[in-house]
């Protein structure tokens, strides 16, 4: 029970960082029809200004001017490289952000060196949030904090933490969550937002901005991406390689989930961030799942290296698989109205 509820939490914490990554990059796509391919760059991004404004004003004010800035750098790269291309179809957008995901990443590398940096979060999220205690007579039991160290040394018992950067993590999720829905069907921001996609000479007989929209839309998506950098940074490691840990993976949450749907980006966020994360946890061979669910194989197949394989090691293909999966039987994704 206590494995059961801890990697739930981790999972259910890993799905909603990617729906912090995904919800920018789903935001963008639903109503610009660009397929942002720097979107994970963005996310670096906003981990490294962030350790750098944490050096000097501390984690908090980073928490809120690293996506500013972030937004404000990917406005400006809207209004300068993709609104020049944008007539020209989806293939010179997906090149030029192609590109300038490797321009961010050698600009990375080049201010704050090819190595990890120490992006530590503030000390009111060091520690655990909360301690799950598995004792054999009581059963199962949360403590707040971090238990007592004589509780976890009992006999039988065994204490497992949850980090407090996690629990962050989710609560922050959940809000941005709520602020979107709220901006885009009880706001007129919202109705401008998604009518501008649909009816753009409309808007524009309104007295909207139509290209200024499209700006604004493009920023907040970079800047949903700022968020989830400072959050991620802190919590797990900053480093140039952090986005392409998760540059394919949100990819494949958008598709999952639907192309341009929110909602589907966070179902599919979920979805994948927990089984991952109990894949990642046990430790079975493939050959043992196997006769776990009941199917015989003869020694010769089950002597075989690949199912000798554990179900932790082929983990990382598991989000690939279900994405294969979902293009062949549901091709608009779990919640999506379009294909493609």
């Amino acid at each position: 029970m206590e494995f059961f509820a801890i990697s739930m939490l981790n999972g259910l914490s890993y799905g909603l960082l990617l729906f912090m990554l995904s919800s920018g990059l789903t935001l963008i796509f639903s109503m610009m029809g660009v397929l942002n391919f720097a979107h994970a760059s963005f996310y670096m991004l906003g981990a490294y200004i962030a350790y750098t404004v944490a050096q000097l004003v501390g984690f908090w004010a980073a928490l809120f001017f690293a996506p500013l800035l972030v937004f404000a750098l990917g406005s400006l790269f809207e209004r300068a490289c993709l609104r020049k291309v944008h007539k020209f179809g989806h293939v010179p957008e997906l090149l030029v952000t192609f590109g300038i995901s490797y321009v961010i990443l050698e600009l990375v590398a080049l201010i704050w060196g090819r190595g990890a940096v120490d992006f530590m979060p503030p000390p009111a999220l060091q520690g655990p949030a909360f301690t799950l205690v598995s004792a054999p007579t009581e059963g199962l039991q949360m403590v707040w904090g971090a238990a007592a160290p004589a509780l976890c040394s009992a006999a039988g018992v065994i204490c497992s933490p949850f980090p407090a950067t996690r629990g962050f993590m989710m609560l922050v999720a959940l809000m941005m969550l709520l602020a979107l829905w709220l901006l885009l069907t009880r706001t007129r921001i919202g109705l401008v937002i998604q009518a501008a996609l649909t009816h753009p000479e409309m808007v524009e007989a309104l007295g909207h901005d139509v290209p200024r929209v499209f700006m604004l839309v493009f920023g907040a998506g970079a800047g949903l991406a700022g968020l989830a950098g400072v959050i991620g940074g802190s919590t797990f490691v900053t480093e140039p390689a952090m986005a392409y840990t998760v540059g394919s993976v949100i990819f494949v949450v958008v598709v999952v989930g639907g192309m341009g749907s929110l909602s589907g980006a966070f179902l599919a966020s979920l979805i994948i961030g927990v089984v991952q994360t109990f894949a990642v946890a046990l430790d079975y061979s493939l050959a043992s799942a196997f006769e776990q669910l009941g199917i015989a194989l003869s020694p010769t197949v089950a002597g075989n290296s690949v199912f000798s394989l554990t179900i932790s090691q082929v983990a990382p293909i598991l989000p690939y698989l279900f994405l294969v999966l979902i293009l062949i039987f549901r091709p608009r994704g779990l919640l999506g109205t379009r294909e493609g």
